[in-house]
């Protein structure tokens, strides 16, 4: 058991580098809704191969449709063993099912984070998860998983609006407790049309979890590390 830990660690040290170097990839995204559509169009559209995956497989089919060559619909599961990364984009209170379903193929796994717990919405789960910080809380649901923080606090409209616009571009924290999933994360991000600013831990990420005074407002990099006091 020893030695297959330390083989799985290896490859994964070798691996993200590559993840991180403006290579296309393929991203795997569970969920197909807005969130889910619009960034794997965004990828897409980088150069990256996106397989969509959704509980409604039609959902997944439209959203593949609609990108073109670059992208395919298929299970959960499909999505996790196509993705050199993957996105997940549900509401909160779906996690635990997720992770039931794919959770263990996650492990080791680059996993975009959107989520929002939503009390309202999600109940005891999403209270304790606004209260905790939503990073932290999802990591624990999907442990193993190299959890990266993002895209969490814009609308979808708000996001496909600013994706690509001519410097200086909206910018978009990062946050994640991994060097090279961080890595691959800001990739992602800049892939996808915004500037990216390392935002530090995952526990630290709760500065700009949804309702949080940066939640929703369009900044540069240089307002955005400013308003979370990165400088």
């Amino acid at each position: 058991m020893k030695r297959r830990a330390f083989l799985f660690a290896v490859t994964a040290a070798a691996f993200v580098p590559a993840l991180a170097q403006g290579k296309p990839i393929k991203i795997g995204i569970i969920g197909s809704g807005r969130i889910g559509s619009t960034f794997g169009t965004l990828w897409a559209k980088a150069g990256h191969e996106v397989m969509f995956s959704d509980r409604d497989m039609e959902q997944a089919k439209k959203a593949a449709e609609g990108v073109g060559a670059r992208a395919r619909a298929g299970t959960p599961e499909e999505a996790v063993a196509f993705g050199d990364a993957v996105l997940i984009a549900v509401p909160y209170g779906a996690l635990p099912a997720i992770a039931q379903q794919v959770g263990d193929k996650l492990k080791g796994k680059v996993v975009i984070d959107p989520n929002n717990p939503v009390p309202a919405r999600d109940g005891e789960l999403g209270a304790q998860a606004k209260e905790k910080g939503a990073a932290i809380s999802t990591a624990a649901i999907f442990p193993g998983a190299r959890l990266v923080r993002t895209f969490n606090s814009w609308g979808y409209a708000t996001m496909a609006r600013e994706a690509n616009r001519p410097a200086p571009r909206m910018a978009m924290p990062v946050a994640a407790d991994d060097a090279g999933a961080l890595k691959v994360g800001v990739q992602l991000v800049s892939d996808a049309g915004f500037d990216p600013v390392p935002a530090g831990s995952l526990a630290a990420s709760k500065a700009f979890d949804l309702g949080s005074s940066v939640s929703g407002k369009v900044m540069t990099a240089d307002e955005m590390r400013k308003a979370l006091s990165l400088n």
